[in-house]
């Protein structure tokens, strides 16, 4: 297995989109997109950042995915509920939308679980996006 710390965080995201018939697109030299293909004919958008947390103090990295926007009529305890369904995804609210999210730290890890990650955060956001909205959008 090949630690982490020290990857091209772009070259990583393009590699496996390419790897798994996905699209991707470079925003920066921390930050990128991968539109992935889903099971059914859908397809789901996982942004990428690598970024420092202010909290412990080390480079991380996050994947996020939009859901739908929420609504008062979405019921927030239902998705914390769910959270503990899932291995690595967590539902987050930020800026007016409902998203998927997780979060690694790359100096224990391996391309493989961040590979995992990636099509747990679009799998998870795919599917609420789907029981929430009926539509394939984000």
């Amino acid at each position: 297995m090949k630690p982490i710390e020290n990857l091209n965080f772009n070259e990583f995201m393009e590699n496996f989109a390419t790897e798994i018939g996905g699209n991707y697109s470079e925003y920066d030299d921390n930050r990128s997109v991968i539109v992935i293909p889903i099971e059914g004919n859908r397809f789901q958008s996982v942004f990428g950042i690598k970024k420092f947390s202010e909290r412990y103090q080390k480079v991380g990295l996050e994947f996020t995915s939009k859901v739908c926007p929420f609504t008062e009529d979405i019921d927030l305890g239902e998705l914390l509920k769910e959270n503990a369904r899932f291995c690595y995804a967590k539902f987050i609210l930020e800026d007016g939308f409902i998203k998927v999210e997780s979060n690694l730290f790359p100096d224990n890890i391996n391309e493989a679980l961040v590979k995992e990650v990636i099509v747990e955060v679009a799998n998870v956001a795919d599917e609420w996006e789907y029981r929430l909205t009926g539509q394939d959008v984000h």
